[in-house]
């Protein structure tokens, strides 16, 4: 099986996607069209602001017990909802991506966790509002009782090998038919945060 990181939603090149920012966040002036090459950018007469767009960094676990993985179904008000992914979730600005990745495990699933390995990053283009850049991290179950929250609302643990039900995320089915496969053991971590 290939190696895949890069998943596209819709042909992202064919749309020019422009924030819908028109304000400047910085001073409240009407921002102007910057084009700098390949990329559309909006910049502030007044102050010189650069309104940067950029993808949102993201986390998810691929959580192995006994040759199973744990999925999650999706609430029904999320992005593509009611469908089944791995636990994870976005980074927030304050943490780095292993906390954050201890943190939305505990929220979604109730679980402490034992971060393993990082086994790829992943580029989503879901829609021209909607890119993430996903790193995807190996764990182990450690503790807690499975308990559904956040944006899952339920929990189950599928053979490593299939079948899934349906998946929200093509990246999250390349990624554990990819680790059953090969069980490429990826990248250490920093073992300081193995544990959280």
């Amino acid at each position: 099986m290939e190696t895949k990181q890069i998943f596209e939603s819709y042909e992202r090149r064919k749309h020019e996607a422009f924030d819908t920012w028109m304000h400047c966040p910085k001073c409240g002036a009407s921002c102007t069209a910057l084009s700098s090459g390949r990329f559309n950018r909006l910049r502030c007469p007044q102050c010189g602001f650069v309104l940067y767009r950029n993808p949102s960094p993201g986390v998810v676990a691929l959580i192995i017990s006994d040759e199973m993985i744990l999925l999650g179904k999706r609430a029904q008000n999320v992005f593509d909802g009611e469908k089944w992914s791995l636990p994870g979730g976005f980074v927030e600005f304050e943490e780095d991506f292993l906390s954050a990745a201890h943190r939305e495990i505990r929220e979604e699933t109730g679980l402490s966790i034992k971060i393993v390995s990082i086994l790829s990053v992943v580029s989503n283009f879901f829609s021209p509002e909607l890119h993430t850049l996903v790193v995807v991290l190996l764990a182990e179950k450690i503790s807690g009782t499975l308990q559904p929250g956040d944006d899952m609302v339920e929990l189950e643990w599928f053979p490593l090998s299939g079948p899934f039900p349906p998946m929200a995320f093509e990246a999250d089915e390349h990624i554990i038919t990819k680790y059953h496969r090969t069980k490429l053991a990826g990248a250490p971590i920093d073992p300081q945060f193995a544990f959280l």
